[in-house]
């Protein structure tokens, strides 16, 4: 990822705790494929409601994610200048407004844009200079671009604008830089505190497309392509992006379910936007999912060469080993990378019904992981142990069975060439609509009319 290594540091110690395996098992098996068709379900009628509404009025009204056309393309950037005053050039082949606003933990400058076309070299932003530690860029809302700066150290804006072109000069987007102090740095924080980024629109299904030709209701599928816009996620060994990589593999896999006619298959995005973390897990429950899948490929800081394969994770307190600790840490990242404020956790109602529901999603989320696993077993080479747990933000529906798939890593050199292979990729997606397939396959049965017995002796 751009940049990214400064902020891993950063974070490095934060992850959960090892132990020896995903969490107990549950000793009686769950009904498979039901998902929460049966006491989540009711609960999710009963309590999502309010929840869910209360939460949309916090992010208010939700835009389009429409494809915005850019208004300006951003051709070259450069930094200049030393420790104690740096200055950040993006050319542009016509001018732009811009804001600036400031997030600490860590120290970042956030530069918001109109919608723009970034034709940067390949390397833009993975070094920097001066107070300039690293810096990337991308698509973060409908119509808004972000460039988001990690400085090493609390910095002030001395200066921002904007020079237009003069002959053979392109126009350029300016910024000066200087040391500043902690106790300025949080003020200018507060100062500038943005709204809460605005929720992606919740695709509203047509009445019909959640009904099967006998009328019977479809499960809702929400599928989830990890990262996106700003936030390129991981990026391989010879520059293959994470956000790239799952976004081509859930196309195929969307249109495989789809083909099979027994799915309403919504995604938490279309495009190369970003969306938070929590956003997405919170779409799940507003389309009352019933099961929710997040695609990643991932890569690690150490044992390149030997981590490889696919890998099932599903939620839990604590991490089921250290690369676990260490791939829910890198993708609970995703908000800092995109430059968001990350919020405090919300605080869970204490409810005997909640806690049954969140019971209960845990049992069909590990059961449809097993049934995952061996399914891809079959099909693709997978990481030893490839059913693990760990903390993931984008896992905590509680009333959605959910999992987050690593398809690979692509810190692997191996499993990079394989990502990026549309053969292995159809091969993977029909073991992915299989499993799914074996996990409702209890719920499609009961949806069969009873078969007339024979009357012949």
């Amino acid at each position: 990822m751009l940049g990214l290594g400064s902020l891993r540091k950063r974070h490095a110690g934060r992850g959960t705790v090892s132990d020896t395996g995903p969490g107990p098992e549950p000793t009686a098996g769950p009904r498979a494929g039901q998902g929460a068709g049966t006491l989540a379900v009711w609960l999710r009628r009963a309590l999502s409601v309010a929840v869910i509404a209360a939460a949309l009025l916090q992010v208010g009204p939700a835009p389009v994610e429409a494809a915005s056309p850019p208004v300006a393309a951003a051709t070259d950037a450069r930094i200049a200048g030393d420790d104690v005053r740096t200055r950040f050039i993006l050319d542009l082949d016509a001018p732009v407004t811009f804001t600036v606003s400031k997030l600490a933990d860590p120290y970042r400058l956030i530069i918001d844009l109109p919608s723009m076309d970034f034709r940067l070299p390949p390397l833009a932003g993975r070094e920097g200079r001066g107070l300039i530690k690293a810096w990337r860029y991308g698509s973060f809302a409908p119509g808004k671009s972000r460039i988001v700066l990690d400085v090493r150290e609390p910095v002030d804006l001395d200066k921002s604008f904007v020079l237009p072109a003069v002959e053979d000069q392109p126009a350029r987007l300016v910024l000066d830089l200087v040391k500043s102090n902690h106790a300025a740095f949080m003020a200018a924080v507060e100062a500038t505190r943005q709204a809460p980024v605005p929720m992606p629109a919740i695709p509203s299904a047509p009445k019909g497309d959640r009904l099967d030709s006998g009328g019977k209701t479809k499960p809702v599928i929400v599928l989830d392509p990890g990262h996106g816009g700003i936030d390129t996620g991981a990026v391989g060994v010879h520059g293959t992006l994470e956000k790239a990589v799952v976004m081509d593999f859930t196309s195929v896999l969307r249109r495989k379910l789809e083909a099979s006619g027994r799915y309403s298959v919504h995604l938490t995005r279309e495009t190369d936007i970003f969306v938070p973390l929590r956003k997405r897990a919170l779409m799940a429950r507003g389309l009352k999912a019933d099961l929710f899948i997040s695609i990643h490929a991932d890569s690690v800081r150490s044992g390149k060469d030997v981590v490889r394969g696919a890998t099932v994770y599903t939620l839990s307190d604590k991490a089921s080993d250290d690369v676990a600790a260490q791939i829910a840490e890198s993708e609970n990242l995703s908000d800092v990378i995109a430059g968001v404020e990350l919020s405090e956790e919300p605080a869970e109602v204490t409810d005997i019904l909640i806690d049954l529901a969140r019971r209960e999603t845990k049992v069909f989320s590990i059961h449809f992981a097993r049934t995952l696993v061996e399914e891809l077993r079959s099909a693709v080479r997978l990481i030893n142990n490839p059913h693990r747990s760990a903390g993931f933000v984008v896992l905590k529906a509680h009333d959605v069975p959910s999992v987050l798939i690593e398809l690979g890593y692509l810190s692997n050199e191996h499993d990079e060439k394989l990502l990026i292979s549309e053969e292995w990729r159809e091969r993977t997606a029909t073991a992915v609509a299989e499993a799914i397939d074996t996990f409702f396959q209890p719920r499609f049965a009961m949806d069969k009319p009873p078969v007339a017995a024979a009357t012949a002796q």
